[in-house]
């Protein structure tokens, strides 16, 4: 069998740690920060730990990353 191919998009945004889990940036802090709440913006700095069934849909994006 050939080898499965990774998405390239995916490879770039999630990282997956040793333990498993999956490592995403946190999302909505592109643009409008100014209507977004102080609160908001604090508590969404660094990166984020994808839910479980957002995990296993990302894992099939990376079949090797494991």
């Amino acid at each position: 069998m050939p080898k499965m191919k990774t998405k390239s998009g995916a490879k770039k945004r999630f990282k997956v740690t040793a333990s498993g889990l999956v490592v995403a940036g946190q999302a909505g802090k592109r643009h409008g920060m100014i209507k977004r709440s102080t609160k908001f913006i604090r508590s969404a700095r660094g990166t984020t730990i994808l839910s479980p069934q957002d995990a296993k849909i990302v894992k099939s994006y990376m079949p090797y990353a494991r």
